[in-house]
């Protein structure tokens, strides 16, 4: 069984975070295993308060999976602190985990603050480098890039910025941009594509980076190319917002089982 490793926050109410990418990764018949970065207490509506954890326990947690139960890829969400990005690279490079996704977290849905400032930094420099896929929204891609993103000439200008900085795939996600079509720009050295799909009208989209960044880590581990694993991570978030639950009184979770007959 193909194994992947979640390092992230926990979300209390399961809609994003740790709890997202195990779902996730269950849905793509992958084994998932966790390190946890830091604790939060939110629901649909926010985040009320987080708390991180010593950058040491995050390092054991990851030593502890991938001495005995072993890693084919890693989903990297929420780091939280300097020191726990300083410390999810070095075990990275130590442990040579392969084929890590970044999904460089910095607000939640709400738009609580989860990446405190002196983070930004070390995630540019220290964890990048590492990435074989990096996953930014659109306002995450502006802070990387370091411009404006305001059309999709800029989406194109932004990835090709951030694929400088060292990741192997740079997937830009549009969602936060308007129109009919919500559309990803990917990057690589060898090419650059575009993946479009309807924009839909729903309030319950919390936890899809998250989501597509763990389906696209469980989507390596099990051994698509790089394409592959991104164009169907992208089809199964769509059917996890379509078939989105309906819960709570703010951006409510998605369905992580939507494929699963009940």
């Amino acid at each position: 069984m193909r194994r992947a490793l979640t390092i992230a926050g926990s979300d209390s109410g399961a809609g994003a975070g740790i709890q997202a990418d195990l779902k996730t990764f269950a849905a793509h018949g992958v084994y998932g295993t966790s390190a946890i970065t830091a604790v939060t207490a939110q629901n649909t509506v926010g985040v009320t308060c987080w708390q991180p954890l010593e950058a040491d326990l995050v390092t054991a947690q990851i030593e502890a999976v991938a001495s005995d139960i072993g890693v084919d890829a890693v989903k990297v969400g929420m780091l939280a602190t300097a020191a726990i990005a300083e410390a999810v690279a070095a075990a990275i490079r130590d442990l040579d985990l392969p084929q890590v996704v970044v999904d460089p977290v910095m607000t939640a849905k709400s738009g609580d603050r989860l990446l405190r400032d002196e983070a930004v930094a070390t995630l540019v420099s220290e964890l990048l480098p590492l990435a074989h896929v990096v996953t930014p929204n659109i306002p995450e891609a502006e802070t990387l890039a370091g411009m404006s993103i305001e059309s999709l000439a800029d989406m194109h200008e932004a990835a090709a910025r951030i694929l400088r900085l060292g990741p192997r795939v740079v997937l830009l996600k549009g969602g936060h941009a308007t129109g009919p079509e919500s559309v990803d720009v990917c990057a690589s050295a060898a090419a650059s594509f575009e993946i479009r799909g309807p924009r839909l009208a729903t309030r319950h989209t919390h936890g899809t980076g998250c989501t597509l960044s763990s389906a696209i880590a469980a989507n390596l581990a099990r051994g698509l190319t790089d394409r592959e694993a991104i164009e169907r991570a992208r089809e199964y978030l769509e059917g996890a917002i379509r078939h989105a639950p309906g819960l709570g009184t703010g951006h409510g979770p998605l369905n992580h089982f939507w494929r699963a007959v009940y």
